[in-house]
């Protein structure tokens, strides 16, 4: 069993920056798939960003691409999201994800932090 929780969301101003944040429970961390999620009001969940178990990997929506980094601490059990010129299309509940072998098939979900861009 996995347990998720983000942190770092908040309101900020369209060219601005957050680093959101999302610690794992559990031992067996560095054996998962991490990714982030989101989903703004009336749309449906977007694939945003995604780290391979070493952190080797990445990839990115193209809507995102250039402007946010995914990384991760494999001994602290974390991972990131460093989001840079933020737009205000970025507005959404960001969810961390953990899988074991697809990125359609998601293990475990994090209870979601809301980020708000302003214009």
């Amino acid at each position: 069993q996995v347990q998720l929780v983000e942190s770092g969301g908040g309101l900020v101003q369209a060219g601005g920056s957050l680093r959101l944040s999302c610690a794992a429970s559990g031992r067996t961390f560095s054996r998962y798939y991490m990714g982030w999620v989101r989903q703004a009001p009336g749309k449906e969940r977007e694939f945003v960003a995604a780290i391979s178990r070493s952190g080797g990997i990445t990839d990115y929506a193209n809507s995102v691409k250039g402007r946010f980094t995914i990384s991760r601490d494999n001994a602290k059990n974390t991972v990131y999201l460093q989001m840079n010129s933020l737009k205000p299309e970025d507005t959404a509940a960001y969810y961390c994800a953990a899988w074991f072998t697809r990125r359609d098939s998601i293990d475990y979900w994090g209870q979601g932090t809301q980020v708000t861009v302003s214009s």
